[in-house]
């Protein structure tokens, strides 16, 4: 998508679903991601002109919910709105987890549904849904079009609320009858919604006692999270760091906001996060919390986090703010502008000691886990290994996307990073099934960029079907499979709290090889340790989408961890 046009269009008579399809052109979308049906079929003829024409592109999904993911992707990956289209009824409900996993992760989406026209809702019509009232829960807005003239209007102001702000998806129901209406087309861009503030004024004297705050503290220690990346905040960030000296961690979804190799960077927060930043969190005497939203994932037993340390949190939804943990300081703005005021208030402070003590911690990490993970004795290959020289042989610039399980943790550890945008997995709702649509939509949006899908074979075999987009977009993504025959981490909590009782979690897996090359994915399997630098090799100078299976240690565990509910410092290394 390129920039959104700052003009008014006017012309006279056209059909609703024409006004839809330059409704989308004037916010300036260029990729529509979706699946067609009964109740959006005159949007579907609109697109099939402007398609042709090359104006606009369509990627058909081969299930709504891959269609959704693949738009996240796209979204995630470029900062741009990500435009999913379905219709009615099965079509609509197909779309939902996408949609709460995109509200959960601050992804912005304008999702269009179908809807049957107007005189047959109510009357249990074929495949009708209230789809505004199923969505409610899980959107930042939503709407049903009934007539054609409100088309343009509400269209704009969708694009508004999706972006602006804390983002977020956004559902707009159309009936069939306003896709067939004539309706007189001026499209507006809106700038602005009565009550509806997305960015509030940034209180300078917040600011200053923050400042005070941070002078004062002996121990300080930066968390920051996906808010940094939200408001193109890196930059900043870097340079408060810089300025401050500060140690810093991210929260899984921060990660990428700055360089991995940043030399305030002491790893990530988090249950299956680094051992320092975890333990020392219960140690500084000022947590500053940037962007994010102390999830439960990231605190632990909130009765027993951070206590000790006064905290300061910088963050724009005010819904977050003494939401999980109490602050002694709320900063209620943009990552961007906080950061700004503080940055010429900073004084470089050597924290010689503070360091020490996360470099220790750190040493022990790397002894006990990192370095038996990442050159393992035998033959057998470990997910960490794979996942470091994933990362080394792309050189740490591609863009990584995960599903939900052990490799999920095992990327976001071991990848490493040097340009933000570059870490993309699903979150807070812990999606499987999300990654492979949503890197090949992450591929759509930056092309120029490798993109690596590291998944899982429980969730590569959810929305694996998403592999039929590559047959009309021959997008060159590159498929990493880590097959342990489990699904991994119910498997290790099993293992762990439930007397290795393995209930469900074996996995009987089809030939994975054979099944991309039946789409027409180039594929291969490895099994070896001395297979995996050529077979990376490959798939990295692959210039077409190229399937990787790695046969991995069945029965490998992710440590660090830190027992569900329990204390950050109760932190189990093996």
């Amino acid at each position: 998508m390129s920039e959104m046009q700052n003009t008014t269009e006017t012309i006279t008579t056209i059909s609703g679903a024409d006004a839809f399809v330059k409704s989308l052109l004037a916010e300036g979308v260029d990729t529509i991601f979706g699946y067609p049906g009964g109740a959006n079929m005159p949007i579907y003829d609109a697109l099939y002109h402007y398609e042709a024409e090359g104006t606009i592109k369509h990627v058909m999904g081969r299930h709504e919910q891959g269609a959704i993911h693949a738009a996240q992707g796209y979204a995630r990956a470029s900062g741009k709105v990500g435009v999913l289209l379905a219709t009615s009824g099965p079509g609509a409900t197909n779309i939902i987890t996408g949609v709460a996993d995109a509200m959960m992760d601050s992804t912005p989406l304008v999702c269009i549904t179908g809807q049957v026209a107007y005189n047959l809702i109510g009357t249990d019509a074929f495949q009708e849904t209230d789809i505004t009232g199923i969505s409610m829960p899980v959107t930042k807005w939503n709407y049903q079009i009934t007539e054609a003239d409100d088309i343009a209007e509400v269209l704009a102001k969708a694009f508004f609320i999706a972006r602006s702000g804390r983002p977020g998806p956004v559902l707009i129901d159309i009936t069939k009858n306003a896709q067939f209406q004539e309706v007189e087309f001026s499209y507006k861009p809106c700038q602005m919604i009565n009550s509806y503030i997305p960015k509030p004024k940034l209180d300078q004297d917040k600011v200053a006692q923050a400042v005070e705050m941070i002078k004062a503290a002996e121990k300080p220690f930066v968390i920051w999270g996906q808010g940094v990346i939200l408001s193109g905040a890196e930059k900043e960030l870097e340079s408060f760091l810089d300025q401050s000296n500060i140690p810093s961690a991210s929260t899984l979804l921060g990660l990428s906001a700055i360089p991995s190799d940043h030399p305030t960077y002491v790893g990530m927060v988090g249950m299956h996060g680094n051992y320092a930043p975890n333990m020392l969190t219960n140690s500084c005497d000022l947590l500053i919390a940037i962007g994010m939203r102390f999830d439960d994932r990231v605190t632990g037993n909130t009765q027993t986090y951070a206590k000790q340390a006064k905290v300061l949190h910088i963050e724009l939804d005010a819904a977050e703010i003494d939401k999980n943990i109490a602050t002694d300081l709320a900063v209620h703005a943009d990552a961007k502008e906080a950061l700004q005021a503080l940055i010429p208030a900073m004084e470089k402070n050597a924290y010689t000691d503070w360091y020490q003590e996360f470099n220790e911690l750190l040493k022990e990490e790397k002894a006990e886990v990192i370095q038996p993970e990442c050159q393992p004795e035998g033959d057998g290959l470990t997910m960490a290994q794979v996942v470091d020289q994933i990362a080394e042989t792309f050189d740490r610039n591609a863009i990584i996307v995960s599903d939900v399980g052990q490799h999920q943790m095992k990327a976001a550890r071991y990848s490493a990073f040097k340009q933000s945008r570059s870490h993309i997995t699903s979150g807070g709702l812990g999606t499987m099934g999300f990654c492979l649509p949503a890197a090949i939509g992450a591929k759509i949006a930056c092309p120029e960029r490798e993109v690596v899908a590291i998944i899982g074979d429980g969730g590569y075999q959810m929305t694996v079907q998403e592999l039929g987009i590559l047959l009309e977009h021959p997008v060159a993504v590159k498929i990493v499979v880590l097959n342990n025959e489990f699904l991994g981490m119910v498997r290790q909590w099993q293992e762990l709290f439930f007397d290795n009782r393995y209930s469900s979690t074996p996995l009987k897996n089809p030939n994975f090889v054979k099944l991309a090359e039946a789409y027409g994915v180039r594929a291969s399997s490895i099994n070896q340790q001395d297979q995996l630098q050529d077979a990376l090799t490959d798939l990295r100078d692959s210039q077409e989408a190229t399937f990787l299976e790695c046969m991995v240690v069945k029965q490998e565990n992710v440590f660090p961890m830190i027992p569900s509910g329990a204390t950050v410092t109760d932190i189990r290394l093996k």
